[in-house]
């Protein structure tokens, strides 16, 4: 049978846990009743509705069906002479039906309307906390957020935000993070979205290169007054990142700018990105001087730049090729990247450099 007394209690602890209306609730459980009658005793198309009275724990089914004079489909019609001539009805009329008894006195139809109901409800109840999730981070796509770790496992790491659980993926994370519970931590909100198929989602990244971008711009007043501006960034999570800055403002040294006085500026992003080295460079028109800036620690003899196919041909002192190259190649690939060029590096003597040459 169905327990009505059972499907209110779980309603008023559901509303309470989940802070979901108590009248929503009850509309989901009338929708899956509703679905469970079409399919063991109608079909599709009849027209059913449900009604849960809380108050007076009462259940009540009925079918609407258009009258005619003969049926083709008894899900949806019933034949005047069956209702009677005498009862006021007409041909095209639409009469409800209450199928109350019928249905509740079978307890094959109760037990299935409670676990179609059960059911419903833990799927309404994902949906209910994904809408929440997306209204609470609908209006900050691309910022960054500053977050308490509720819970780490193996291929993700749950945050709390206001209360809702909100996830970032293996995908999105840092090998080098070290992910604790109760520690907080700035993650990036690259993207909100109310996908069709899968519903609401927010994907949050810790890999991102424009997390790094909003740290700074927290950090640095002169980027949000836009006396500074970053021209471009460069990223391999965890290892190094390199940005090139720039100014209007011949008295700023926008490099400066983003190190702040001591460095504190750039420790603190340092110190939130686990530790990550960050290089930090004042842009140049000079094209080859800006080459030399971004392959630091490193220093390069000759530079020859082809732009038709975008490619920086550099040379090398033997001593200095493992600082430009850096370890497994980071250093001028990340450079690469950040000037939007492939560079090409070999000896003074001649003999050609591959990233895979570093240590």
């Amino acid at each position: 049978m169905f327990d009505i007394q059972k499907i209110e209690a779980a309603i008023n602890q559901i509303a309470a846990e989940k802070k979901i209306p108590k009248e929503r609730l009850v509309e989901i459980i009338e929708a899956a009743i509703k679905t469970a009658y079409k399919k063991d005793y109608a079909s599709k198309e009849a027209n059913v509705n449900v009604h849960i009275d809380l108050e007076n724990q009462a259940l009540e089914i009925s079918v609407e069906k258009t009258v005619v004079a003969e049926v083709e489909d008894e899900d949806i019609e019933i034949s005047l002479e069956e209702i009677g001539t005498d009862s006021g009805y007409e041909i095209g009329d639409t009469v409800e039906i209450d199928v109350s008894d019928e249905v509740l006195g079978s307890e094959g139809f109760g037990r299935i309307a409670s676990q179609a109901a059960k059911q419903v409800i833990v799927q309404k109840i994902q949906e209910t906390e994904k809408e929440k999730l997306f209204n609470l981070f609908k209006d900050k796509e691309d910022t960054i957020v500053n977050l308490r770790i509720e819970l780490v496992e193996k291929n993700r790491v749950v945050f709390d935000y206001n209360g809702q659980q909100v996830i970032l993926p293996k995908s999105e994370q840092v090998s080098k993070d070290k992910y604790v519970p109760g520690q907080r931590m700035h993650l990036y909100v690259r993207r909100v979205e109310n996908d069709q198929i899968n519903g609401p989602r927010v994907i949050l990244s810790r890999k991102d290169k424009e997390l790094v971008v909003k740290l700074f711009e927290v950090n640095t007043p002169e980027l949000e007054e836009g006396t500074v501006e970053i021209v471009s960034i460069a990223r391999l999570p965890g290892v190094k990142t390199k940005i090139i800055v720039a100014s209007d403002y011949e008295e700023i040294d926008p490099a400066g700018c983003l190190i702040g006085p001591k460095g504190i500026r750039v420790k603190n992003i340092v110190d939130e990105l686990g530790g990550e080295k960050v290089d930090i460079i004042n842009y140049t028109t000079d094209k080859e001087e800006m080459v030399r800036r971004a392959l630091i620690p490193g220093t390069i003899n000759t530079i020859r730049i082809d732009e038709e196919t975008n490619t920086i041909y550099a040379t090398v002192k033997d001593d200095e090729k493992a600082k430009v190259l850096g370890r497994g190649g980071t250093n001028i690939n990340i450079a690469g990247e950040l000037l939007g060029y492939d560079i090409r590096l070999e000896t003074i003597e001649g003999e050609s450099i591959s990233p895979t040459d570093a240590e």
